[in-house]
């Protein structure tokens, strides 16, 4: 399974891939012990130009869990790019760690780092894809369906980077995934063809609107902030654009759905309620924990 070197994003991998990354992550998380060696000797570096939580103290942890030593490294050393070139850095790095998990603002820098690199790249989070934290969605979903080629997914607020590792790994693993956003958020046209795209080989569906109600009959919502990290427009401000796609109860009964997920941080009472989240349908805190799990899957795959 593990015959890929780097995770960037998830349109790099196979169907199987994904299937063999889920079922591996499920493992770890069953039986966390069987793995608490796997990574003896390794040191990882975990880069962060972006603030973090949950992509921080998963890597941080889930790393130490499977007997590896992570290396976080923030901006005190300057913006990546500024002190010393992109290149140089990769160049270095890899002389000393086994692997580098990177959080940037430009997915240019990772294909960079990639370039440059001797050892495995991993994308913790860019402007266009945030894989790990799709792989941990796809493994909270598995968890209460058995079939994930059978699960309708509908992502609703403002299409970004979330948004396209959703549509590109649901493609794959022939899923119908829709996302309703606003006019004027829709996300990134070419990356919705790609999706289309690998949604007709196998077999997925692929739907972009902005009527809420083309969620009727879908089995699970995901959230996510009206606002990406790095904008600094006022979440206020936005409020009037985006109220009509808030995830409460009356949403979720009038459409039938089963489950909701959110990848956090949350505004209460804006992109979501404290109902839904807080409420038995909520997958919320399992997904932010899988993606520990998930994150160690592809750390196993690409380095034992």
């Amino acid at each position: 399974m593990s015959d890929f070197k780097h995770l960037l994003s998830l349109q790099e991998l196979t169907q199987e891939q994904i299937l063999g990354l889920l079922e591996l992550a499920a493992k770890i998380k069953t039986s966390p012990a069987d793995y608490g060696q796997t990574l003896a000797g390794k040191s990882v570096v975990t880069l962060f130009e972006k603030p973090s939580l949950r992509t921080r103290v998963t890597f941080d942890i889930g790393i130490n869990r499977l007997g590896g030593h992570a290396v976080y490294l923030d901006q005190q050393n300057g913006a990546m790019g500024e002190r010393e070139s992109v290149k140089d850095f990769a160049s270095n790095i890899t002389r000393w760690a086994d692997a580098i998990v990177a959080r940037v603002f430009s997915h240019k820098t990772l294909l960079t780092l990639r370039e440059h690199s001797s050892v495995p790249i991993i994308n913790s989070l860019c402007d266009l894809y945030h894989p790990c934290q799709g792989l941990a969605d796809f493994q909270t979903i598995s968890e209460h369906y058995s079939d994930l080629s059978k699960v309708k997914l509908a992502y609703v607020g403002d299409g970004n980077n979330v948004t396209h590792s959703l549509m590109l790994g649901g493609a794959i693993l022939g899923m119908e995934v829709a996302a309703i956003c606003p006019l004027g958020s829709s996300p990134d046209a070419q990356v919705v063809q790609k999706a289309q795209a690998l949604a007709k080989i196998h077999g997925g569906k692929i739907v972009v609107s902005d009527k809420i109600e083309d969620i009727k009959g879908y089995d699970v919502v995901y959230g996510d902030t009206w606002v990406s990290m790095g904008d600094d427009t006022p979440l206020q401000s936005v409020k009037d654009k985006f109220i009509a796609y808030q995830i409460n109860q009356d949403l979720m009964q009038q459409c039938g759905i089963n489950h909701v997920l959110h990848c956090q941080p949350a505004h209460r009472e804006l992109e979501i309620t404290s109902e839904v989240m807080d409420g038995p349908q909520s997958l919320i805190f399992d997904q932010a924990e899988n993606r520990m799990h998930a994150q160690n899957a592809v750390l196993v795959s690409l380095l034992s």
